[in-house]
């Protein structure tokens, strides 16, 4: 059967194949192999950048992960904030089956119409603004940093170039967004870092005022400092930050990565701090595990970005749409923000408790379900003991935050027993 096309040219149709059996099976034998044969193959040809935990996971299902010898784990990291409906989501599952049928990949050149309904989810739920699609959160920082500049220069004032960001915190690991982190240990032997690039002291109003200059284009600002080690950003600072960018026409860029889609009990983080951002990145939890990112500008601000000027061989791609149309549909249906706020008061006040009788314990802080215990010593050892009880945690700071980032479907049971877990491990080790 032939198939007409606009260009007159008649063309038979490409004959749909039967999923590859040998394909699934090799796949199916890695996953099946003993450890040894796999982890050589990891030490010869992966580069050594990663210092990687001794668990290998095949399988999730809710908050649940399964590793190799099928061992059961209560997943309180969410792949660092990213699988916010947990594993195997069926909603997910379908819509990126169905959508892998369909068509992976087309680029940016056509229009995509998936783009447009996962634009009009997220901008809904945000400052209504306009949407551009990336593939991680460093992407979408660098997105905004690029924007800050363009803008200001279609304004008139092309001498506005300076990204001002704050110590402690974290916005990715390409050079761009690499400079805007203030942490020397994430930037040595990566130098000379670009230009243009100013720090302040966190949650101090007066550092903040002294670092910025005639030459300031944008703020670039965590609401709460996930990899800093969990540290939340005073109101008032906040709304000094907000009311200076407004007075001298800065941008305020609020870097929602980790703190977006849910996961402090609103949607976005800014909307408990009675500000406007002009622009918010988001990554992690969009796609519920798919690579994307994403910018959100006022239209106004986004109008910089004409063709040409800025763009993205994958981003947006229709995989990637379906993935976060679904969750973020989920996400609605499910009522989870509200969900998160009930979570995340049992989460915090359960560790509350535990660091009242534990005195190695420093501090406890956070919002939802993105909560840091600090430490007066390192935390791997405790992460290692987490681990053999079944629970999986993260350390952030220097190193001596336990942080945790459940699934924001985690349920009262899962977080009794993530706790109980916690308090048994604590106990052991005596602190």
């Amino acid at each position: 059967m032939s198939v007409p096309i606009p260009f007159g040219i008649a063309v038979t149709p490409f004959p749909k194949r039967a999923p590859d059996q040998e394909v699934a099976q090799n796949v199916d034998a890695v996953l099946a192999a003993e450890p040894q044969g796999w982890r050589a193959s990891q030490q010869r040809y992966l580069m050594p950048n990663y210092q990687r935990h001794p668990q290998a996971f095949v399988r999730g299902e809710g908050p649940f992960l399964f590793d190799t010898a099928g061992r059961r784990y209560l997943d309180f990291t969410s792949g660092i904030g990213v699988t916010a409906l947990g594993h195997a989501h069926p909603a997910v599952t379908a819509a990126i089956a169905a959508q892998a049928q369909r068509v992976l990949h087309t680029s940016n050149h056509y229009e995509i119409p998936l783009q447009a309904e996962a634009a009009r989810l997220l901008s809904t739920t945000a400052t209504g603004g306009q949407v551009l699609f990336v593939n991680s959160g460093t992407e979408a920082n660098e997105a905004a940093i690029k924007l800050a500049r363009r803008y200001h220069y279609t304004q008139g004032y092309p001498q506005r170039t300076e990204i001002l960001s704050f110590y402690n915190g974290f916005h990715g690991r390409t050079l761009g967004s690499l400079a805007a982190t203030a942490q020397p240990k994430l930037q040595e032997g990566f130098g000379p870092m670009p230009a243009d690039f100013r720090y302040a002291d966190y949650n101090d109003t007066t550092s903040f005022d002294q670092a910025c200059s005639a030459r300031t284009a944008a703020v670039l600002i965590e609401l709460i400092q996930g990899e800093g080690g969990v540290v939340v950003a005073q109101r008032e600072f906040v709304q000094h930050v907000a009311q200076r960018c407004r007075q001298n026409g800065w941008l305020l860029i609020v870097d929602e990565v980790q703190t977006g889609v849910g996961r402090t009990g609103s949607w976005w983080a800014y909307q408990q701090y009675g500000i406007e951002p002009d622009v918010i990145t988001c990554a992690k939890a969009m796609g519920n595990g798919v690579p994307v990112g994403a910018v959100i500008a006022r239209p106004e601000v986004a109008a910089a970005f004409v063709p040409g000027t800025h763009g993205s061989t994958f981003g947006g791609n229709p995989l990637a749409m379906a993935a976060v149309i679904a969750t973020l549909q989920t996400i609605q249906r499910e009522n989870l923000v509200a969900h998160v706020l009930q979570a995340g008061e049992q989460l915090g006040s359960a560790l509350q408790r535990i660091a009242q009788a534990h005195s190695t314990v420093t501090e406890v802080r956070g919002r939802g379900l993105m909560w840091g215990m600090a430490f007066q010593r390192p935390v791997a050892s405790l992460i290692e003991a987490l681990a053999q009880q079944g629970l999986l945690a993260l350390a952030a700071g220097q190193g001596d935050v336990l942080r945790f980032l459940p699934p924001l479907i985690i349920d009262e049971e899962a977080i009794t027993a993530a706790t109980k877990a916690l308090d048994a491990a604590l106990t052991a080790l005596q602190w």
